[in-house]
């Protein structure tokens, strides 16, 4: 009997051995887990707090305590970056960026509609065409494109960072849009067909709704391409009145010289807009990815 019962005692040790063994390390993996999300966000989080909180500041603070709280919320260093030039750059931002958008996700939905639900000749060829797109340098373009736009008239325009921005995005947006619809059922074109709807019906009413998720995330990508795009608007729009916000900051700070904490508040209005972007459409943004990366 006391053999009998040490044997079992040993297997009952043995089998909760491993438990013990496996929930101490799962717990330290929950914890260093959460240590190094914790630390990534600090990494993130912190830089662009330290740029909120130093527009507040004064010159001397900046260079005196760069990493201490302002002694006062100078709201005067925001207007003055306002006045000084902000207002108009963020105006030139929105209306490319949003033309932008709009053109490349409806033209890129569209030609991933084509490319994965039509029946096309070389179907596959024009996919890998357009795909090809992505290896296309858009700074190796700069003289080309320079003469093309002088000689079309759209030089110093707003349409040629329209056009240039819709152009050279839509390869990447139409390969993310297309593998996100690749997977939608096809019964779905098929019963809307049965109703009597035609093709263009069937893409504005079924599938577009049912791509909310990737479209959205489509425009959020290209809504951070177009805003803090910096070559093409500095080479092709020179005139003072329609340069958008990376140049036109660049601009505001060589005429401020050293007054710091006004450029920092001009930086900190260029991406409050990008930021608050995210953050409203965050969950269908990683759903879209997510799912696209996926499928």
């Amino acid at each position: 009997m006391i053999a009998l019962d040490s044997g079992v005692d040993r297997r009952t040790t043995a089998k909760h051995r491993p438990r013990a063994t496996v929930s101490f390390r799962s717990v330290v993996g929950r914890v260093l887990g959460w240590t190094l999300l914790g630390a990534f966000a600090v990494a993130v989080l912190y830089p662009v707090l330290w740029m909120v909180l130093s527009g507040f500041k004064d010159n001397q603070e900046v260079f005196n305590q760069p990493w201490g709280l302002p002694g006062e919320l100078r709201w005067e260093n925001y207007a003055r970056a306002w006045d000084l030039g902000v207002v108009r750059y963020f105006t030139n931002s929105v209306i490319v960026t949003s033309a932008s958008i709009v053109a490349t996700t409806l033209i890129s939905a569209w030609a991933a509609y084509g490319l994965c639900r039509l029946k096309l000749p070389f179907g596959n060829g024009v996919a890998l065409l357009v795909l090809g797109g992505l290896l296309l340098s858009p700074t190796v373009a700069l003289i080309p494109l320079f003469r093309l736009l002088t000689a079309i008239g759209l030089f110093d325009t707003y349409w040629a960072l329209i056009v240039l921005y819709t152009a050279f995005r839509i390869p990447f947006t139409i390969f993310l849009i297309r593998a996100y619809m690749i997977e939608l059922p096809r019964s779905v074109d098929e019963a809307a067909t049965i109703d009597g709807a035609s093709r263009a019906q069937i893409f504005w009413r079924v599938i577009l709704p049912m791509s909310r998720p990737i479209l959205v995330s489509a425009a959020l990508l290209q809504a951070l391409f177009a805003w803090n795009e910096f070559a093409f608007a500095l080479v092709f729009v020179s005139d003072e009145s329609l340069k958008t916000l990376p140049v036109g900051l660049v601009s505001m700070q060589s005429r401020l010289l050293t007054d710091w904490p006004v450029v920092l508040a001009g930086l900190t209005i260029a991406a409050l807009p990008t930021i608050l972007l995210f953050l409203i459409g965050q969950r269908q943004f990683l759903r879209g990815l997510t799912e696209g990366v996926g499928k």
